[in-house]
């Protein structure tokens, strides 16, 4: 199996479609997120990056200023209680991921573009120079989230281990 840090290294040269669990690890799965707002599950997500390693610490208001920046612009709540947090930065070898399910069946107020709550929070992080990999790595996680079943299983899941075969389509 080829590793998250591995793949994130050569996503951006791809031809093809990639499936969603190819864009995650389990570790950047993380399941019953409790944040208070939007700006609170956006920097619980970074805050997994750094702690895995994945950005450096000494980035970390940078990148969140980036990601806050962004969300400011235009919302990045999407349809069907998903939201895709994201921004374009200079000086990483790759893209990063972490993909995050909130606790609250309630949700979490995102503006989404069809009014309804986020369940699913995906934050990503795109080296500014692979311009493409931001659309590519777009349709790929609707196509994969899109799937039947995967987006339900995905919310039901209780831990990465159940998370992950969710993205599988085992759930």
């Amino acid at each position: 199996m080829v590793t998250s840090r591995a793949l994130r290294t050569t996503i951006g040269t791809r031809d093809t479609f990639m499936e969603i669990q190819e864009l995650f690890s389990k570790d950047d799965l993380v399941v019953g997120l409790e944040p208070t707002d939007k700006w609170d599950a956006i920097r619980i997500l970074l805050t997994h990056l750094i702690e895995r390693g994945d950005v450096p610490e000494e980035r970390e208001e940078e990148l969140h200023s980036a990601l806050v920046e962004r969300e400011r612009s235009m919302s990045t709540g999407m349809e069907r209680g998903l939201a895709i947090p994201h921004a374009a930065v200079d000086g990483l070898d790759g893209l990063q991921s972490v993909m995050g399910t909130v606790a609250s069946e309630a949700g979490l107020e995102f503006q989404s573009i069809d009014g309804e709550p986020t369940r699913v929070v995906i934050l990503l992080l795109i080296p500014r120079e692979q311009k493409l990999l931001h659309i590519r790595t777009l349709a790929d996680i609707a196509r994969g989230l899109g799937r039947e079943g995967v987006l339900p299983a995905l919310l039901r899941a209780e831990d990465a281990d159940q998370a992950w075969a969710a993205l599988a389509g085992e759930g």
